[in-house]
C-alpha cells in the first residue's frame, strides 16, 4: 500500500447519508407547502435533479441553475400553482438540517485525523453543506472545507482541485488520495487531479474496466486497513 499524506473526503454518499436528508427535506417542505408529495412527483423531481447535477459536473450549466430551476421545472410539469424559487429556498433550509451520518463515518474519521490531515472535497450548496457538517460534529475532524459554490468550479473538473491543492499547505500530489462515492465527480475527479483515488462502493455495484480506479472498498473501516 502507498503511503499518503492528505486524504481528501467526499461528503455526500461517503460521510453523509444525502438520500434520507433529502427525502426527510423533501418530504418537510411539501407538507409545508400542502402539496402532496406523491410517488410520482417524487420520482420525477429525482430524475429532473439527476439531470441537472450531470449537466453541471459536465460544466453546462451553473449551480445556481440546478437549485433554481428544478422545482420550477417540476412545477410546470404537474401544473402546481407554487412558486418554485421560494420553495427551493425552504427546502434548502430543511436540507441544511438533515443531520445523518453514514455507518462508521466516525469511527473512522476520529481515528484518521489523528493521523492525517484530512479535507473534505464537496460539490453542493455552501451554507448547507456547512450546516450539515456542523449538525453532524464532523466539521472538526477536517483541516479545510472546500465547496464548489465557494469557489466557482465543482468536481470533477480540474480547476476545481486546483484552487484545493493551492489552499493545502506543501500538498504533495503524489500522497494525496480522494475518497467518495461517485465515479463521476470523486474517482473522474481525482482521475483529472493527478492524485489517487477510493471509490466508495456500500452497494457493490460493477467497476467500470475502463476507468483506471486505484482502490475500492464497500466499508468505511476497510480504509483504516489500507491505509
Amino acid at each position: 500500500m502507498k503511503k499518503y499524506k492528505y486524504l481528501l473526503f467526499d461528503v455526500d454518499g461517503t460521510l453523509l447519508d444525502f438520500d434520507k436528508a433529502e427525502q426527510h427535506a423533501l418530504e418537510y417542505t411539501f407538507r409545508h407547502y400542502d402539496i402532496p408529495l406523491t410517488y410520482e412527483i417524487n420520482q420525477r423531481y429525482e430524475e429532473i435533479n439527476k439531470k441537472l447535477w450531470k449537466d453541471f459536473e459536465n460544466g453546462l450549466i451553473d449551480k445556481k441553475t440546478v437549485v433554481y430551476s428544478r422545482f420550477v421545472l417540476l412545477f410546470k410539469e404537474f401544473n402546481i400553482p407554487v412558486d418554485g424559487i421560494a420553495f427551493e429556498d425552504d427546502y434548502q433550509k430543511a436540507l441544511g438540517q438533515g443531520y445523518f451520518v453514514l455507518p462508521h463515518t466516525i469511527e473512522v474519521l476520529s481515528a484518521l485525523y489523528q493521523k492525517y490531515p484530512l479535507y473534505v472535497v464537496t460539490n453542493g450548496v455552501s451554507q448547507t453543506q456547512y450546516s450539515r457538517l456542523e449538525g453532524t460534529d464532523i466539521k472538526k475532524y477536517f483541516q479545510n472545507i472546500f465547496v464548489s459554490e465557494d469557489i466557482g468550479h465543482q468536481k470533477p473538473s480540474k480547476e476545481y482541485f486546483d484552487y484545493c491543492f493551492k489552499n493545502i499547505d506543501k500538498i504533495d500530489l503524489s500522497k494525496t488520495l480522494i475518497i467518495g462515492d461517485s465515479l463521476s465527480s470523486d474517482i473522474q475527479g481525482g482521475i483529472n487531479a493527478g492524485i489517487n483515488t477510493c471509490w466508495f462502493n456500500p452497494n457493490h455495484l460493477d467497476k467500470p474496466e475502463a476507468m483506471p480506479i486505484n482502490y475500492e472498498i464497500h466499508d468505511l473501516r476497510e480504509l483504516l486497513q489500507l491505509l
